[in-house]
């Protein structure tokens, strides 16, 4: 076993699943990786192991796909018993009324500019859904209260998520405006790792390979 590298963040996007390989919108569906997926997920474990790193803390959200990355990943690192916290509040953002619908489907219903407004806007509501600023207004504050602690204490935490849930804490992390945030994409099984600053409270974005896991795909 690694010694857990100090106050560090992994965040790690989940592998594939059956709704990114049909390019459906997923948000609170709960579909499983597909095989693609699954070694995706398994390749992110291999390459945080080779990186010499194990985790303190493991964060994700309620549904599957997400939930099977973990797994896949703790295994790669020989870390499976170490206890997850799941929440809701780190679950994909709610895409309402798209959710299901294929990409073409979404236009042909909705329109092509209302689903582009949808998908991009940091502030537009897709009808029964939320937008990416609702988004970040749960997510956000579960890692201020439960993983920036874990953090600025030395810890080291390991966060699998979803596209957008992800996105919003990159506005933050970041510094990413809404404007920006619309072209920032995170691809399927990619982690992103994050250093404590010297000022033992801000997270900066290291250049550690592990930052580009995996080719980006579809949002989920």
């Amino acid at each position: 076993m690694t010694t857990p590298a100090r106050g560090l963040l992994v965040l790690v996007r989940h592998g594939q699943s059956e709704d990114n390989a049909q390019d459906l919108f997923s948000g609170l569906r709960d579909p499983a990786l597909t095989p693609r997926g699954v070694e995706e997920a398994r390749a992110a474990g291999r390459e945080l192991r080779r990186l010499g790193l194990s985790f303190t803390h493991a964060f994700t959200s309620m549904l599957t796909r997400a939930g099977q990355t973990m797994e896949l990943i703790l295994d790669e690192l020989g870390q499976s018993d170490l206890p997850v916290r799941r929440h809701a509040a780190l679950n994909e953002r709610d895409y309402g009324g798209l959710a299901g619908l294929n990409k073409s489907q979404a236009r042909e219903r909705f329109g092509a500019e209302r689903v582009r407004i949808w998908r991009k806007s940091y502030d537009a509501v897709p009808e029964g859904g939320e937008s990416l600023a609702m988004t970040a207004a749960r997510v956000w504050p579960f890692y201020e209260r439960e993983i920036a602690p874990v953090v600025r204490a030395g810890g080291c935490a390991l966060l699998v998520g979803h596209g957008n849930a992800l996105r919003s804490m990159l506005m933050r992390l970041d510094g990413i405006d809404a404007a920006t945030i619309e072209d920032v994409n995170i691809g399927t099984a990619q982690a992103l790792v994050y250093a404590l600053a010297e000022d033992g409270r801000r997270l900066v974005k290291t250049n550690l390979p592990a930052a580009d896991l995996a080719e980006p795909s579809s949002r989920a």
